[in-house]
């Protein structure tokens, strides 16, 4: 598969030149890690100008450092995406060092699991906050970047990730699935009113994706947010793999979860010209599985 995806990678380079997404500016959030990582090599590697953005300042940082050893050009902003001075502050750092932004891609999140009837209010309010309210506020702040009509007209675009418990739901995660399904209607709402502008926005639903949100969670990874450590992965999940068989992800085609490098895959085709006419569309991506 990943000899595969470098295969297809190549043709769509040798059909843009310099790159799907040559001399282009993209923000991509959460990307000290994970999906959010491998976007942002992915990106800087078709050729766009990357704002790499994750609450652990050594981690966004290190990503930089990885893209411009590749000879790609980035920088850091470090912050917490529910903050009320980050839209502002990231925003603005692209454009003083850019000029620019063509594309926002909202990925930064945790999962905070708790069953409902043990759910408290700040366990729910948290997740509605970073996964709901945060990507709204920054797209809020770059509406000046986006609502401009340009001639020649730009690639730009907003992918917005939701999940596949946003979709059909998911035990334990009232407060995620709800999160992830209002994304759905903010990205179609901001379709809607930009299209006239050119711009795209587009959810990337993802099932499992191979990350530390989908670890064991005895593992001990941990987001501090407001202070508070919240302990991220799945309960169980060593002792259910040592269980399992080939039969274990039966319900998904390919019969395994996605890497990370599959993931960001998914969020360059909608961003790049290869998506022109998608707006407003849900990709539901599950190992394989793609409606």
């Amino acid at each position: 598969m990943a000899n595969r995806l470098a295969q297809v990678s190549g043709h769509l380079s040798n059909a843009h030149g310099r790159g799907l997404l040559s001399g282009e500016v993209a923000i991509i959030t959460g990307g000290g890690q994970g999906i959010g990582r491998s976007a942002a090599l992915l990106f800087a590697k078709e050729g766009a100008r990357v704002v790499v953005s994750d609450i652990d300042a050594n981690k966004a940082a290190a990503v930089v450092d990885e893209i411009k050893a590749a000879g790609g050009d980035a920088i850091s902003v470090a912050g917490d995406v529910g903050a009320d001075d980050f839209p502002q502050k990231i925003v603005d750092a692209t454009v003083k060092q850019y000029g620019k932004i063509n594309h926002i891609v909202n990925n930064a999140g945790f999962t905070h699991d708790k069953m409902i009837h043990t759910m408290p209010d700040e366990t729910y309010d948290i997740i509605m906050k970073i996964h709901v309210r945060a990507p709204f506020r920054l797209i809020r702040a770059a509406a000046p970047y986006f609502r401009v009509k340009s001639n020649p007209a730009e690639n730009r675009s907003i992918v917005n990730v939701s999940s596949t418990s946003g979709l059909h739901g998911n035990v334990g995660q009232a407060n995620y699935a709800a999160a992830k399904s209002a994304v759905v209607g903010l990205t179609k709402t901001i379709a809607k009113e930009w299209g006239p502008f050119g711009v795209r926005a587009n959810t990337i639903a993802y099932g499992l994706v191979h990350t530390r949100l989908t670890a064991a969670k005895e593992d001990g990874a941990t987001i501090e947010i407001d202070g508070q450590k919240v302990a991220l992965g799945i309960p169980g999940a060593k002792q259910r793999a040592a269980a399992q068989n080939v039969n274990a992800f039966v319900d998904i085609p390919l019969q395994r979860g996605a890497t990370p490098d599959e993931a960001a895959a998914g969020m360059l085709f909608l961003a790049s010209p290869l998506a022109s006419y998608v707006t407003g569309h849900t990709l539901e991506v599950t190992g394989g599985r793609g409606i």
